[in-house]
């Protein structure tokens, strides 16, 4: 289930972003790819990684630009896999471990360096 925008084509970031924003929009890449691979590997979506994404959402979305450029980035994830996968096979496993990874070591590192 992908999360639904605003229309009007993808946004370009402005150049007042916060200096976290390339981090925060691979978290959303991230959150997409592990919302269609953990369903696909038969593991329970725990946690709900869309509802992660709400919660990114909520605490950082301030406007609807930037609102629409995390769930772009959330989209692609979903739709990246979802178009190569279509059963949980050894890459997708693999994709799914290193994503859980990269995903917890942006937060600690957005968590610990600009306490977000």
């Amino acid at each position: 289930m992908l999360l639904a925008t605003a229309p009007g084509g993808q946004a370009q970031a402005p150049a007042d972003e916060p200096p976290y924003e390339r981090q925060l929009l691979r978290l959303s890449e991230i959150l997409g790819a592990l919302h269609f691979l953990r369903p696909l590997c038969a593991r329970p979506d725990e946690p709900a990684w869309r509802d992660q994404m709400q919660a990114l959402l909520d605490a950082e979305a301030a406007d609807e630009a930037r609102k629409r450029r995390l769930v772009e980035r959330f989209n692609q994830g979903y739709r990246g896999f979802a178009s190569v996968y279509h059963s949980c096979t050894p890459a997708a496993r693999d994709a799914l471990a290193s994503y859980v990874s990269e995903g917890s070591a942006l937060v600690r590192d957005v968590t610990s360096r600009y306490s977000r």
